[in-house]
């Protein structure tokens, strides 16, 4: 009898979203057209991210060593992607109006001073012990402190430019150190190969692996989870615009006289709406697997996570509906429900990392972050597909998620029976 009550449930909820075409179109429609938006528009965002080479202007007057060897340095490296066809006032321009990051200028005779100035400190050093070498008979003048042009677009922010600054400055430092160890071995005579001695401390990077899977996702990896999260939570809107409409029309008058439990409609409201999660989950993640690709967007990989990614969309989905039921309880008009609820939704969006990925935003903004129960969902798919874990490796973001439906939906009965003294 009790499965009956809840089937019947199930079905007036299915017909009440059949006559609300603008509500399926939300929930439906719009999060695809979001996620192949903003997807679009950030990828090549998060191929920065990957380590995509941005590209900087490079002039060099010195075309000497200490150029060559700086040139040489910044294409091997991960990051940058050398322009050379220019020269400083037209990279200046082309910097400032916004066209590249930056550019790095090398002065003229740069080597050259730098190996004088080298020279000129050695000679003083070893004079200073009473060693004098075939190259100290005469003294050596330092020549004047020489300036490497760093242009930066007025747009750059501060740790952009003092990542490359201190880049910058580190090779150099490196090649004036080489120099200094064969100018005192041209000074004293030794045979023994300074240079060559390696640093005391390096530098190990280790990133936890699992697989050929790195921790930092993709723009898809982001943004088909995290947009299927808003799309889900989005249910809010629709969801609590009929419980106020079974308000006004008197029909939760005629479910709570009737014998049938208020929980038993509950009930049915929660399995309609997983439904519905579980379809734009679907069709989000055909969106990543079919379509991305045509789009020049990497391809999304389900391949043995999907149960694992079914299972959070299913706790995500109980999350989604017992805020729409706390949210539909509350409020007593179409108008309280449902523009809060889209509010409520774009927020808990913001500070939970769907729209902007968690590990771009500021410390503080991390730790809100934490109280966003799209930010357990989000994190939940991230270990999935990131990080390939199992059901045991995301339980702690699922128990929360569960436990936010019981809580809401606690609240809701406990709101109704006080309200008209049940």
């Amino acid at each position: 009898m009790l499965l009956y009550k809840l089937w019947r449930s199930f079905i007036k909820e299915i017909l009440l979203l059949k006559r609300d075409i603008g509500g399926i179109v939300i929930i439906f429609v719009m999060p695809l057209l979001l996620i192949v938006t903003i997807t679009l528009i950030q990828d090549s965002t998060f191929k920065n991210l990957e380590g995509s080479k941005i590209p900087i202007i490079f002039i060099d007057h010195d075309k000497s060593e200490v150029s060559k060897n700086i040139k040489g340095e910044l294409e091997n490296s991960k990051t940058f992607q050398l322009l050379t066809n220019f020269n400083e006032k037209s990279a200046q321009e082309a910097v400032f109006a916004g066209e590249y990051q930056m550019a790095i200028v090398i002065p003229q005779d740069l080597t050259k001073d730098l190996n004088t100035n080298i020279d000129s400190k050695v000679q003083a050093i070893v004079s200073s012990f009473g060693l004098e070498g075939d190259s100290a008979q005469t003294k050596i003048e330092a020549p004047k402190a020489k300036e490497i042009h760093l242009y930066f677009d007025p747009a750059t922010n501060a740790g952009f430019k003092n990542s490359v600054m201190n880049s910058v400055n580190k090779m150099v430092f490196e090649i004036e150190n080489k120099k200094i160890y064969k100018a005192f071995q041209d000074q004293l005579g030794t045979t023994e190969n300074l240079e060559e001695n390696k640093n005391l401390i390096s530098f190990k990077e280790i990133t936890p692996k699992k697989g050929e899977m790195d921790i930092m996702p993709n723009s898809v990896q982001h943004n088909v989870p995290a947009w299927t999260l808003f799309a889900i939570f989005f249910i809010v809107v629709p969801l609590s615009i009929n419980l106020v409409k079974e308000k006004s029309q008197g029909t939760s008058v005629r479910a709570r006289i009737s014998p049938t439990p208020y929980f038993v409609h509950i009930l049915g409201k929660t399995f309609t709406y997983l439904i519905i999660c579980l379809i734009q989950f679907l069709l989000m993640v055909a969106v990543g697997i079919y379509l991305f690709p045509y789009m020049d967007l990497p391809a999304f990989d389900v391949s043995g996570k999907m149960f694992q990614l079914v299972t959070v969309t299913l706790f995500a989905g109980l999350a989604a509906i017992g805020f729409g039921v706390l949210l539909g309880t509350i409020a007593d008009t179409q108008e309280q429900s449902a523009p809060f609820g889209a509010t409520s939704v774009v927020v808990l969006a913001a500070i939970g990392g769907i729209w902007v990925p968690v590990f771009l935003m500021p410390e503080f903004m991390q730790t809100v972050a934490k109280f966003s129960p799209m930010n357990w969902g989000l994190n939940a798919y991230y270990d999935i597909i990131l990080r390939n874990s199992g059901i045991g490796g995301i339980a702690k973001e699922l128990v929360f998620l569960f436990l936010f439906y019981i809580a809401t939906v606690s609240i809701s009965i406990f709101y109704e029976r006080k309200l008209h003294n049940i």
